[in-house]
């Protein structure tokens, strides 16, 4: 992901993702692995639905992805890795997305 290629809707959905301390988490551990969701539940001490709801903010910035497994034993496993970013957000940068930048107000339903 490169920040040249957002548009300003999609840096204000990447900086809301990633200002959360929990996603902040989520990241650091998949910065070191993959893990399915089970796994990140049990690791943050968090449930199940509300890990979801942080991976499908990060997901929806572009930040995660996952991948439906099947396990040796039958289960479905759903996966998340990290997706390879790096940003460099200037005054500039901000300016340039600005044209871009829609004023529709989002109803917050977290953070």
């Amino acid at each position: 992901m490169d920040e040249k290629q957002l548009t300003g809707d999609q840096l204000l959905s990447l900086f809301e993702a990633l200002a959360n301390p929990h996603r902040l988490r989520i990241i650091g551990i998949l910065n070191v692995e993959r893990k399915y969701v089970s796994q990140l539940a049990r690791e943050m001490n968090m449930s199940r639905p509300l890990i979801h709801m942080h991976l499908n903010r990060l997901e929806q910035a572009g930040l995660v992805k996952s991948n439906l497994e099947i396990s040796s034993d039958g289960k479905a496993m759903n996966y998340f890795e990290l997706v390879s970013f790096q940003f460099d957000v200037t005054a500039t940068v901000i300016e340039e997305r600005l044209q871009s930048l829609s004023n529709k107000k989002k109803k917050r339903t977290e953070d």
